[in-house]
């Protein structure tokens, strides 16, 4: 078993900053049930980070110590191993593009994945299960602007798109006016009368 164990450490090491490492990923060492067992017992001797369920991550050295990884180079690694989407919340992106000055206090990510959470040390990042249509343009501007508009709701839809109508390039308001088929009737509404308003 302990051969095991060190296998395990020695192909982490080798991952970027944040991927994380599950059984699947490491089948080439062992069978599934000493995997996860292995992968435990390095969680229980703090040589990994359980991030959440099968999921673990290696520990980032510093002169100051361990710390778990970057939320964002996490969520991002587990996006790519996972063959998910996912996005900030509408409320970090409302903040993002000047919509709010409200600075969210909680990691909160949108995903196309389940619903779920992530321990990175001592933060925990949640993952909510969204609609397709919060997930559109994944990772640009107008995909941002998507996610802020639903987060402020039909009721401050209008005067938030007519802000970003000013401050938003054209090609990227262009993109959002594109998209609008594919967004629920409210958000479609407001983005065509502010559009060709």
């Amino acid at each position: 078993m302990q051969r095991l164990t060190e296998s395990i450490l020695e192909y982490a090491r080798h991952l970027p900053e944040g991927t994380p490492v599950a059984a699947k990923s490491l089948l080439h060492l062992g069978n599934r049930a000493a995997l996860d067992q292995a992968l435990s017992r390095l969680a229980e001797r703090g040589q990994l980070l359980r991030a959440g369920r099968g999921v673990y991550l290696m520990p980032v050295m510093t002169r100051f110590g361990q710390r778990a990884p970057s939320v964002e180079q996490a969520v991002e690694a587990l996006a790519t191993q996972r063959g998910e989407v996912i996005v900030s919340h509408g409320a970090a992106a409302a903040n993002r593009l000047g919509l709010t000055t409200q600075v969210p206090v909680r990691s909160v990510f949108l995903t196309s994945g389940r619903t779920r959470t992530m321990n990175l040390g001592r933060q925990t990042v949640e993952l909510r299960h969204a609609p397709r249509w919060q997930l559109a343009m994944p990772h640009r501007l107008a995909g941002q602007a998507v996610r802020a508009l639903a987060w402020l709701g039909p009721e401050h839809a209008e005067s938030a798109l007519q802000l970003l109508k000013k401050t938003l390039p054209d090609t990227v308001f262009g993109e959002l006016v594109a998209a609008a088929p594919q967004f629920p009737t409210w958000l479609a509404r407001s983005l065509g009368k502010v559009a060709h308003g």
